[in-house]
């Protein structure tokens, strides 16, 4: 299946890169709605669950596949593609391609991690839903959403040293990566290795494809490096409109032509996540 011009595919982080830090995304709607129109997909690839990520996905009219717990599984919509992917699994609604450790080996392994290194580390198992609620800002519902888990297990180091936990975990077999909220444990896969899966997947689909990728944190960096045409939000210089700045360049560069292609086609070489970002921003200017 071939396209006169490219599938043009976002894949997106949420919390500080679609959401704001109150879990709203009222400022970007307009932005959101005309990707959409354009037939822009919207992958979300983030640490949340399935069912907050599903959440979203109803609450902005998002129908595309998405990558939950950081990498641990990509969900994609039966009749999406005009092919049945290889699976893990599948539900009445979904494939599903597990990439991840399963969630109840994960909380083995760090129990040990705990017990070796004497380190204070509070995961999300650890919490009932009333204190996630309290700790993240989130209303209980998505709380108890967010507790739901099949491969990541959100984590804060309270005590102990650092690198002796990285080594326990390393023996373990898994990781330990810096969100914009938490460390995350996981293993098996990482936000590129799904977003990479998936373009495959595009591409099988749809022929030319070109993707973008938009995240804010260490574990977002797998994903940006995946993709063709990376973009950065930098929350902790950008300012308050270092989402906003960052989600016009994407609409910029999707509806932006040159001659004879788009310009996300010459575009796509570029794959320099900071400086691809620091010149963008600069191009924008503050309120663009």
């Amino acid at each position: 299946m071939s396209n006169k011009n490219p599938k043009l595919v976002v894949f997106a982080d949420l919390d500080e890169t679609l959401l704001d830090d109150a879990y709203s995304y009222e400022d970007l709607k307009p932005i959101l709605s005309k990707l959409l129109s354009m037939d822009v997909s919207i992958v979300f690839c983030s640490s949340k669950t399935q069912g907050e990520i599903e959440h979203y996905r109803q609450k902005m009219d998002v129908q595309d596949p998405f990558i939950v717990e950081n990498g641990g599984a990509i969900i994609i919509p039966k009749n999406y593609f005009p092919f049945s992917p290889a699976c893990s699994k599948q539900t009445k609604k979904h494939y599903i391609i597990e990439l991840g450790v399963p969630y109840a080996l994960i909380r083995e392994k760090l129990a040990r991690i705990k017990l070796e290194t004497g380190a204070g580390i509070v995961g999300f198992g650890d919490l009932t839903a009333e204190e996630v609620a309290a700790e993240t800002g989130l209303p209980l519902n998505m709380a108890k959403r967010a507790k739901k888990r099949d491969y990541d297990e959100p984590c804060h180091l309270h005590w102990g040293n650092e690198k002796e936990v990285l080594a326990a975990v390393e023996k373990e077999g898994l990781v330990f990566v810096k969100g914009g909220r938490y460390f995350h444990l996981m293993g098996g896969s990482d936000k590129g290795k799904a977003t990479a899966t998936l373009k495959d997947l595009y591409v099988k689909a749809f022929g030319r494809t070109v993707t973008f990728g938009v995240g804010d944190s260490p574990v977002d960096m797998p994903m940006l490096k995946a993709v063709d045409v990376p973009l950065l939000v930098r929350n902790s210089s950008g300012g308050k409109n270092a989402r906003l700045v960052v989600w016009r360049n994407v609409l910029r560069l999707v509806t932006q032509e040159a001659p004879g292609e788009p310009a996300v086609s010459v575009l796509a070489g570029q794959r320099s996540t900071l400086s691809y970002q620091t010149r963008t921003s600069s191009e924008a200017g503050p309120e663009s």
